[in-house]
């Protein structure tokens, strides 16, 4: 997987009235964060939003298809992140309302805690 950075900075300067977007390295893709909030991942440059049970429903009569990716023993796994619309890489207000969507779902996600190191 790639990051496109310009891509990362686009969705951090659309953003600033609502909050600081970070972005963490992981897998060769990123993870995008609003004031620490887990929003979107961009994955072979292409931004993919959170979302959840309570989301979904919106996600798919916008015909935004599901995260899969393949695993080693060769099935395929789902992650709850969503394509974003291709409207979001033309328009500010359209990618502003579609991550509204990811940061409450990231909000809503429950809070992993990482093991202390024994």
């Amino acid at each position: 997987m790639s990051v496109d950075e310009g891509l990362i900075a686009w969705v951090a300067d659309t953003l600033v009235p609502v909050g600081t977007v970070t972005f963490r390295r992981m897998m060769g893709g990123a993870t995008l964060y609003l004031d620490g909030t887990v929003f979107a991942i961009v994955a072979d440059d292409v931004l993919w939003f959170k979302s959840d049970a309570a989301a979904d429903p919106l996600w798919e009569a916008a015909g935004c298809e599901r995260f899969t990716y393949a695993r080693r023993d060769g099935t395929t796994a789902t992650m709850h992140y969503r394509r974003a619309p291709d409207e979001v890489l033309d328009d500010g207000d359209v990618l502003s309302h579609w991550a509204a969507l990811a940061i409450e779902a990231g909000r809503r996600a429950p809070v992993r805690r990482r093991k202390a190191k024994g």
